[in-house]
């Protein structure tokens, strides 16, 4: 199948390089999206922080617990 590929300059040139290292067209695209396909994500793992805030507040009705963290004045 032939397709018409516009490349951004960063990966026109990654397939410049591998193409000078003996790879065709086709090949270089292919091992680029391989190589995207499998790569990490370098992201630090989420940790949630939690704070006391000395109170506790009941759940199991949510707009009482809005009056008592936003109070009565908030609505």
């Amino acid at each position: 199948m032939r397709t018409t590929v516009e490349f951004d300059p960063d990966t026109a040139k990654a397939v410049e390089d591998l193409r000078a290292q003996g790879k065709g067209v086709s090949e270089a695209v292919n091992t680029l999206i391989r190589a995207g396909l499998v790569s990490e994500r370098s992201r630090a793992p989420f940790v949630q922080r939690t704070r006391h805030l000395g109170i506790r507040i009941d759940v199991s009705n949510v707009a009482d617990a809005l009056e008592v963290l936003e109070g009565s004045d908030a609505r």
